[in-house]
């Protein structure tokens, strides 16, 4: 469904003033009423005009509306939060048939037919709220307290809207992972006439990271090893989440080859592993030393590696 800015509807500001609204409503009522209008599409102006008097001018109907965010644009594709809208109201069928889809899935699920059916709401619990927050691999991996700040949207006695800081202090569980969320019960958008607040999900996202790279509770590392220690074997110290430990290197490693380190991961049960993908890294022949251990080793070991390609 399509979205619909009431403000752009109506032509006024997102913080104008219940009095301003009001003005702007009469005024676009009187030049699109179906009975004296000349326009061609009166009627569905006139409609669209009514709707968004509908939202706008009631403060609870309006903080709802605006907790949607400001980014939205008209006609722009509109899908509809999940559980609904942060509030509940009924209306009979006549009315609900002149008001838009995109009016319907924020304000009005349910209706009831028949004489004097309008006008009574119920308690309805609030809408979830998602946040996205970013943490380094050593939070994922000890756990950490961070705070976070959000924008609340609220409605004044005088219908302007506002926001207002809200501060929680949120724990991060060690292991948590890429993508994952993290559900704070009661902390989303208030519920309405008394219903109960719905729930805050933060949505981790891990920042790169200099060393590793995380792959659900695995970690990898790339390992740069001096051709000697390929060819001949050799313990060396490798980084991991948890303090440096030893990794010993088979003679005859290549490129490419992984090696685990089991448990070395992000905590869990089981907890991830470290995955060690080795890199053979062929020192400078800078000097003239280094140019004779190069130009000896060609001699003794007439070593060819195309050799399975036939060259």
């Amino acid at each position: 469904m399509e979205y619909k800015d009431y403000y752009q509807t109506l032509g006024v500001a997102r913080d104008a003033s219940q009095d301003e609204i009001k003005r702007a409503y009469r005024k676009l009522a009187r030049k699109f009423h179906p009975d004296v209008s000349k326009e061609p599409d009166a009627e569905a102006r006139f409609k669209a005009v009514n709707e968004a008097n509908e939202v706008l001018h009631d403060p609870e109907k309006r903080a709802a509306y605006d907790a949607l965010g400001k980014n939205w644009r008209a006609g722009q594709d509109f899908r509809p939060p999940p559980g609904g809208g942060a509030h509940d109201f009924r209306f009979s069928q006549d009315e609900a048939a002149d008001f838009s889809d995109f009016f319907s899935s924020l304000f009005a699920r349910d209706f009831r037919g028949g004489p004097g059916g309008a006008g009574a709401a119920r308690k309805r619990r609030g809408q979830d709220q998602t946040v996205r927050i970013q943490i380094e691999l050593e939070d994922a991996f000890q756990g950490a307290t961070r705070q976070l700040k959000l924008e609340v949207p609220e409605a004044g006695p005088d219908g302007r809207m506002s926001t207002h800081a809200r501060t929680l202090s949120v724990r991060i569980p060690a292991g948590v992972t890429q993508g994952q969320q993290i559900r704070l019960s009661g902390q989303g958008g208030p519920g309405a006439h008394g219903g109960p607040a719905g729930d805050l999900y933060l949505e981790v996202e891990i920042k790169p990271h200099r060393h590793f790279t995380p792959d659900g509770k695995d970690i990898a590392l790339r390992l740069p090893i001096a051709p000697w220690e390929a060819a001949l074997g050799a313990t060396v110290p490798v980084p991991t989440l948890g303090g440096p430990v030893n990794l010993k290197i088979a003679p005859g490693s290549q490129t490419g080859q992984r090696l685990r380190l089991k448990g070395r991961g992000l905590p869990g049960d089981p907890p991830g592993d470290e995955m060690v993908l080795l890199e053979i890294v062929v020192p400078p022949a800078n000097t003239a030393e280094a140019k004779r251990v190069y130009e000896h080793m060609a001699e003794q070991l007439r070593f060819n590696p195309r050799a399975e390609l036939g060259v």
